[in-house]
């Protein structure tokens, strides 16, 4: 009677979970449980003493083939009858929740790459899963399983920021692999957590691979690439996610060397499964399948004819997961004999343990992740965490002694067409909440309440004005300080179907600042020149996410901030910088070249003559760069050996002294270059990076331990190899390229070392 009792309990728990397309809770589990050694779980896959593997092979073998074909797609349905919710894997978190409820907004990835901060790339993702889980519980709570609201999360974008024209450059940490590698593993970390048995949520490294560009062909496109390339640029940093145990991979929209990348096998199954040893899911970009049975003359890529093909070989390929719905044609490609449901069984048994890896099988209560309160989104500590990636982000590019302002002059005019900007926090893939700052309300907030301000918008983000009559350039020539911001903005740049007022799908063909707001900084110039006895500064504070042609405003301006996407708290953290409560930090985490004239065609992915690696034509900024208010000074470059062998490890130090009453943070940039290299290599590159705090006038000495690794090159078959011979190395504040020491960096010191 008391196992009857116990069978009629599961039932009705079964019944309540599917009535509320919820798990049972885990007090529920108990009552079931409690009193008899015959444990009777509703299903084995319930069963939390099973291994992940176990339970996954029970859940599969109760589902019809149309249930587990559902369950490969992104939107996947309920299964009632195992009292399985709905689910969406599809989820952004690439500079904060996103897409969602009110969270936390980050600056734009590209900003924290400008910070060169593991450590804070760390506690960034950190609070993005910890938020994550809170809305997941908050929202399953209720029954809320809407896309966006699910705990796999297709961030971080480790792609390379080849090409500045490239809008969906933004997304990315940059232009170096190293950088790129560093950044990406630890927000891959923050993001999954490092509980032993439960994922706080899934990460994704995408879009694999060779794709940055051009965003309007990205359906067709076949970028080709070298094997010396692409080994050393385009997978580095897919490798360390992979050592990182990034829970799944999406593979991109182009062709690389001729394969589509969702049916790459030399990508898919000879790198990522083979030779790395990939263990979690690959999923397609959205709506990627779909391009495989669009011809060429369709904009596609014509890999086969129907979507019943697309959907076979793709699973075949071995993506476990299709954002789109080109695998509702899996029953026909089984009726059809293009595939068998055990292949199909062998991609769903991926997939499956990310979910379950996540607890979502498991009663509530059962990992550490499920009490985190919905109050911690967007919390104080989370918005000073946001402000204070800003602060490090920005990049000062010219300072002629104008920065730091006083905060207490008599009347300040702000002006330009991001000055009010909210859209220009935000960039894409972003969040939303109530209190977003912009830089007009950051210097409101840290100015003097008996210091005027004026505003005026002054002019257009890319348009010219159509009234001749302007009231705003006077306030030039009688404010004791002009901040005009301009820029680019989500408008102009990013994805091809978010970028609303571009003509070219969100690349930037044109390099250089819209003509009208060059014009318009010509007239404040004017006007602020006006009296030749008392000439009124400008300080011009540039957003966007790619370098743009700033030859004119750096003529123009007294000083030059760049300040990317800058997340919520932007208009703040732009303030503490101009009015000195810190000192800007950030440095280029890619070249911004004189004009597109001094790079090679954009569909070309050969990296000759990109990046600072390969680039010989002398910059507008270099990689690396950025001013500071402190002035630091390097001396004293040494090494435990000077030669050494292939297996050795020595330990590089150098002094640096902050020569000024301010505090502030050096980033101290560590390259490599092989003099007497048998194959092109690099005219150097990064192999270290560290930001340290100084106190005014304090001196340090900072050590770097230098691993075998820092002095492999790439052949040109791919191949890593360590190479006899001598090696220079370089240390500062930005990269040996040219200009850095003309725009004011301190001198870098070198050495000579050499492998036997």
């Amino acid at each position: 009677m008391k196992h009857y009792l116990r069978y009629i309990l599961a039932i009705s728990l079964i019944f309540i979970a599917c009535q509320e397309n919820n798990v049972p809770n885990k007090e529920d589990l108990n009552i079931i449980n409690s009193d008899s050694k015959n444990v009777i779980i509703l299903f084995p896959f319930y069963d939390t003493s099973l291994s992940v593997e176990e339970r996954v092979l029970d859940l599969i073998s109760r589902l019809t083939l149309e249930e587990k074909i559902d369950q490969m797609m992104n939107g996947t349905p309920a299964v009632s009858r195992l009292g399985i919710p709905a689910y969406d894997y599809w989820n952004e978190a690439l500079h904060g929740v996103g897409r969602t409820c009110a969270a936390t907004i980050f600056p734009q990835a590209i900003g924290l790459g400008a910070t060169f901060d593991k450590d804070l790339a760390y506690k960034v993702s950190s609070v993005i899963s910890d938020e994550a889980r809170a809305i997941y519980n908050a929202t399953s709570k209720k029954g809320y399983y809407n896309q966006y609201n699910g705990l796999t999360f297709w961030s971080p974008n480790v792609n390379i920021f080849r090409d500045p024209r490239w809008g969906r450059g933004q997304e990315t940490f940059g232009e170096d692999p190293f950088l790129t590698s560093l950044i990406g593993v630890s927000f891959v970390k923050g993001l999954q957590g490092n509980n032993p048995e439960y994922l706080k949520t899934a990460a994704c490294a995408k879009h694999f691979a060779v794709h940055s560009g051009p965003e309007k062909v990205r359906h067709e496109f076949n970028a080709v690439v070298n094997q010396k390339d692409l080994w050393e640029t385009y997978l580095p940093a897919f490798e360390a996610l992979v050592d990182a145990k990034v829970e799944s991979v999406m593979c991109a929209y182009n062709q690389t060397n001729g394969e589509a990348c969702c049916s790459n096998n030399y990508l898919i199954t000879d790198v990522l499964k083979n030779k790395w040893g990939f263990e979690g899911h690959v999923l397609t970009d959205c709506s990627a399948l779909v391009d495989y049975y669009k011809q060429p003359n369709e904009g596609g890529h014509g890999v086969v004819k129907t979507k019943v093909q697309a959907a076979a070989l793709a699973v075949k390929s071995g993506v476990s997961l299709n954002c789109g719905n080109t695998y509702t044609a899996l029953n026909d490609a089984v009726k059809e004999g293009l595939i068998t449901e055990k292949e199909i069984d062998e991609q769903l048994e991926i997939l499956l343990k990310t979910r379950f890896k996540l607890g979502l099988f498991d009663p509530k209560g059962s990992n550490p992740f499920d009490d985190i309160s919905i109050d911690i989104v967007n919390n104080e500590s989370h918005r000073a965490l946001s402000k204070e990636v800003a602060q490090k982000s920005f990049v000062l590019l010219k300072n002629n002694g104008i920065l730091p302002l006083k905060n207490n002059l008599s009347k300040y005019f702000v002006t330009g067409p991001n000055a009010a900007s909210i859209e220009i926090l935000l960039g894409n893939y972003y969040g939303v909440n109530s209190n977003m700052v912009s830089i007009l309300e950051g210097i409101s907030n840290a100015i003097e309440p008996t210091s005027q301000l004026q505003y005026r918008l002054g002019a257009m983000l890319n348009k010219p004005s159509i009234n001749p009559i302007n009231y705003a350039t006077g306030h030039a020539g009688n404010s004791d300080v002009t901040i005009v911001v301009l820029g680019v903005s989500s408008q102009l740049e990013g994805e091809e179907g978010d970028s609303l007022d571009s003509s070219t799908a969100g690349d930037r063909l044109d390099y250089n600042l819209p003509e009208n707001q060059i014009n318009y900084l010509r007239e404040l110039r004017k006007t602020a020149d006006r009296n030749s006895e008392d000439k009124k500064p400008i300080v011009a504070v540039i957003t966007g996410g790619s370098p743009v042609n700033l030859t004119e405003v750096q003529e123009l301006a007294d000083a030059v901030l760049f300040v990317w996407y800058p997340g919520e708290e932007g208009g703040n953290a732009v303030a503490d910088v101009l009015f000195g409560a810190i000192s800007p930090s950030g440095r280029l985490p890619i070249t911004f070249p004189k004009s597109l004239d001094q790079l090679p065609p954009y569909e070309d992915y050969s990296m000759k003559g990109r990046t600072y690696k390969y680039m010989n034509k002398e910059p507008l900024y270099p990689f690396g760069y950025g001013l500071s208010y402190a002035n630091f000074k390097y001396s004293n470059i040494k090494t435990s050996k000077q030669k050494l062998t292939k297996e050795e490890k020595i330990i590089l130090s150098v002094n640096i002294k902050n020569d000024s009453s301010i505090e502030a943070d050096e980033i101290v940039q560590l390259y490599i270059s092989d003099v007497e290299a048998s194959v092109n290599t690099p005219n150097y590159q990064l192999i270290g990076v560290k930001r340290v705090t100084f106190k005014e006038n304090e001196s340090r000495e900072v050590n770097f331990e230098l691993s075998p690794n820092a002095f492999e090159i790439v052949n040109n078959e791919g191949e890593r190899i360590i190479e006899s011979g001598e090696f220079k190395i370089y240390i500062g504040g930005s990269s040996p390229m040219t200009r850095s020491d003309q725009l004011g960096m301190p001198k870098m010191q070198e050495l000579s070392v050499y492998v036997n």
